[in-house]
């Protein structure tokens, strides 16, 4: 018996209603859409003409949420194999040449990423949502993602947001970056930093 394709639909913006694809959830955890939307309220207008950076892309669903809002160009980075097939038919749905794809490990290419977002004086949002700690393999992810934001350097930085389990305690402080604000849906939370 084939198993059925799982979907969800972008929320709002110039790609509205277009159905993008899911990888499986056993390689990837899709965002609950009451983080997706609380996200966007947030950001709104912000977004407009910025480059968004989406590390564990997975689908690509929020970057691409990012980019039917108005975002001009959105970096996706993601290492399963399954997940990065099912990025690239999501994404030539949408706008190909305003996505640019990193694939293999987020932890390795995020130093070409600084790079070009450097080369070219860009500041970026980084949505930033790693698989969950529990599961297997998993145990040190946390540690090494806010080694991660510790290291992004601040003229590459817009605001850094992290989707996370609601019982991780994610350090005040990290690098030159503070917590902003942070907001709990059940399980999951979402932590906005920034530099000041």
């Amino acid at each position: 018996m084939k198993s059925k394709t799982i979907t969800k639909k972008i929320i709002s913006g110039k790609f509205k209603n277009k159905t993008l694809k899911l990888p499986s959830k056993t390689t990837t955890r899709s965002s609950k859409a009451i983080v997706l939307e609380s996200f966007f309220n947030t950001l709104q207008f912000e977004i407009i003409d910025s480059t968004f950076v989406e590390l564990f892309s997975g689908s690509g669903s929020i970057g691409l949420e990012a980019l039917s809002r108005g975002a001009k160009k959105v970096i996706f980075m993601e290492q399963d194999s399954e997940a990065l097939k099912v990025l690239k038919e999501n994404i030539a749905q949408t706008d190909p040449l305003a996505c640019e794809v990193y694939s293999g490990d987020t932890f390795s290419n995020i130093a070409a990423v600084v790079k070009s977002l450097q080369k070219k004086n860009e500041e970026a949002y980084f949505y930033i949502d790693p698989p969950f700690s529990i599961r297997e393999g998993m145990e040190d992810i946390y540690d090494k993602t806010i080694s991660l934001i510790a290291s992004l350097p601040r003229e590459c930085v817009k605001l850094i947001i992290i989707e996370h389990m609601s019982t991780l305690e994610i350090p005040q402080n990290i690098g030159a970056y503070t917590i902003k604000k942070s907001k709990k849906f059940g399980n999951t939370s979402l932590t906005y930093l920034h530099d000041e």
